[in-house]
């Protein structure tokens, strides 16, 4: 992941029975002793000397007691208070949100900024917006959530290994209408890779290592993971399905993201009015799906053909890392009228592909970007030292 200020280093140095403890933790949320030696393979001494070294700092905590099958009880542990929280936010193209979360994605605070227009690309709004929401979470910080451990923000441009977001041939300008705590690292990712990760970790691509997550909406894009890592690519421009070549004839030269100017859902709608046979045309994406579900041909005969357009896109992208398996998501292609008019034209066009609609639909990225966060605090935490 990227960052662009120095980690925080850890209080202490934690044997490797303890930082799995809190990792486990980390990831299932609660579990009791017991659990926790079976899980992780661990004695009862060591168990306990695990939990010790971690309640120096409050890193866990007991929240109460589970009844066994012999009778007796165990206590029940979860992430501590110590361990702090992080502030994640996705900067969409319509809208920006936040969330406020312990590490192991408690709830703590959540909210929403709407944008005044759709927007593809980083603008001026767009940051002001998020420097509004994270200054927004910082201030309402309680003493019962523990240190900020890291903020994380989702953006709608590629990131580079210099932790620097970029747009196409030239550098644009960051966030800076907050202040963080000092050493609170500060995490940055593309929206998509983001989405991809949620996918994995928590959707539709769980135990699948090899996927493509493709998002059809205002914009369109590819996250990519193979063999559990995110491919990013040299310039943080990998899965940059917009700059894929289009028109590309005799006829036509292609310009840069000419592809998203047509399958981007404004595009798509301006096709269904121009072509729509009377005056009672369609609001918007959702009217218009909200009408094929209800059988009107018009409809119907719209999103078959944009389905087999985002196919041919999914095609491009097999054919190309061959994934076996891929995930729509996206304002329009997390609707699943869309789904069998993809995996028809894949089918015409590419290698076997299994294809499924994002089940975290508009949460994916700003789950995604917060896992990012609460991965950086727990290697600034546990992992960055020597047990």
């Amino acid at each position: 992941m990227s960052l662009v200020r120095e980690p925080v280093t850890s209080p202490a140095t934690f044997t490797s029975s303890a930082r799995a403890v809190f990792k486990r933790l980390i990831a299932v949320g609660q579990a009791t002793r017991p659990q926790l030696c079976e899980d992780l393979n661990l004695s009862r001494p060591t168990l306990s000397a695990a939990m010790a070294e971690l309640s120096r700092f409050d890193y866990v905590e007991v929240i109460g007691q589970a009844q066994g099958h012999t009778g007796r009880t165990a206590a029940i542990y979860q992430i501590g208070k110590g361990a702090g929280h992080t502030i994640a936010v996705d900067a969409g193209s319509t809208v920006i949100r936040y969330r406020v979360a312990y590490l192991d994605g408690r709830l703590l605070l959540a909210g929403t900024y709407a944008l005044s227009s759709g927007q593809r690309h980083m603008s001026a709004e767009i940051s002001r917006m998020v420097d509004q929401a994270i200054s927004k979470a910082l201030s309402a910080a309680a003493p019962d959530w523990g240190p900020l451990r890291a903020v994380g923000v989702a953006v709608p441009a590629r990131v580079t290994a210099q932790s620097r977001l970029m747009q196409p041939g030239r550098e644009i300008l960051t966030f800076d209408g907050f202040s963080l705590p000092a050493g609170v690292p500060l995490v940055l990712e593309n929206n998509v890779n983001c989405a991809a990760i949620a996918e994995y970790n928590y959707g539709a691509a769980i135990g699948r290592p090899d996927f493509a997550f493709v998002q059809v909406g205002l914009k369109i894009g590819m996250g990519m993971v193979l063999r559990g890592e995110l491919i990013r690519g040299r310039n943080g421009a990998a899965g940059e399905v917009s700059h894929l070549p289009f028109p590309w004839s005799a006829s036509e030269t292609p310009q840069p993201e000419t592809l998203e100017d047509y399958l981007g859902v404004e595009a798509f709608m301006a096709r269904v009015r121009a072509d729509w046979p009377d005056d009672d045309i369609p609001r918007d994406s959702v009217d218009l799906f909200d009408r094929a579900s209800k059988g009107d041909a018009a409809a119907t005969a719209h999103i078959r053909r944009h389905g087999h357009d985002i196919g041919r896109l999914v095609s491009a992208g097999v054919a190309v890392i061959d994934p076996g398996f891929a995930v729509l998501g996206g304002g329009v292609g997390s609707l699943p009228l869309l789904l069998p008019y993809v995996r028809e034209e894949v089918a015409r066009l590419s290698y076997s592909t299994d294809i499924e609609t994002s089940t975290l639909g508009a949460d994916a990225t700003l789950l995604g970007i917060g896992k990012l966060a609460a991965a950086r605090a727990q290697t600034d935490l546990i992992d960055t030292v020597n047990g």
